[in-house]
């Protein structure tokens, strides 16, 4: 089977498993999470198969997402199996998606990504912040029933992996100094850390803003 083929296939297979989400992890992420891989693949060369096969199945196995990701993970195997990639491109693939989330940065050994990896790592924290990021955040904290904003809830530092994903006190604004406002200084790429240093400050302008209102400045 070609590449362009495989490619398609893959396309097709994530339509399937993600279209339906409603957390801000739909099929609409992952085609933009795509067009920024190839965005910046025009300047990191590395396996085009590898980078956008793994951008389309970045979520699908995701464990914030899914109850049981390993069944997931072998489901992808045996699907990409099937369109005849090599076990070293599976597994190549699978690590990327296993490994490149912001909650794996928590752990006291974050694994260490290929360039492909890291490009669609760029790719998928690009889609995180700036207007997009903004609109994703309230997204998914409405789903999960946050509060938006308590001035008493300070945002939490040094946090596990267990702390990241407990939402019982987390607020979505506090999610800005969790998670997101780190994003630009955890850029691999050129292309990436020219594309997040707008991207972020649009958000500390937001968050100023939203703050201002709040306490009825403006």
């Amino acid at each position: 089977m070609d590449q362009a083929k495989q490619i398609q296939e893959i396309r097709d297979f994530s339509y399937q498993k993600m279209s339906k989400d409603k957390t801000g992890h739909n099929f609409d992420h992952i085609e933009r999470v795509v067009k920024m891989a190839k965005r910046i693949l025009k300047e990191e060369h590395t396996d085009p198969l590898i980078t956008i096969g793994a951008a389309y199945l970045h979520d699908v196995a995701d464990d914030k997402l899914v109850d049981d990701p390993a069944k997931l993970e072998r489901e992808i195997r045996e699907f990409l199996k099937s369109i005849e990639l090599s076990d070293e491109q599976i597994d190549e693939i699978l690590y990327i998606t296993h490994n490149l989330g912001f909650s794996k940065s928590l752990s006291e050994n974050p694994p260490k990504l290929s360039l492909a990896g890291q490009v669609v790592q760029d790719s998928d924290r690009l889609d995180a912040i700036g207007a997009i990021g903004i609109t994703r955040a309230v997204y998914y904290g409405g789903v999960y029933h946050e509060t938006i904003y308590d001035p008493e809830i300070s945002p939490r530092e040094n946090m596990s992996i267990a702390e990241y994903r407990d939402l019982s006190d987390e607020t979505i604004i506090n999610h800005f100094y969790e998670k997101l406002f780190k994003l630009e200084g955890m850029m691999n790429t050129p292309t990436a850390k020219r594309i997040a240093k707008d991207r972020h400050n649009f958000m500390v302008e937001f968050i100023d803003e939203f703050k201002a209102e709040w306490d009825s400045k403006r």
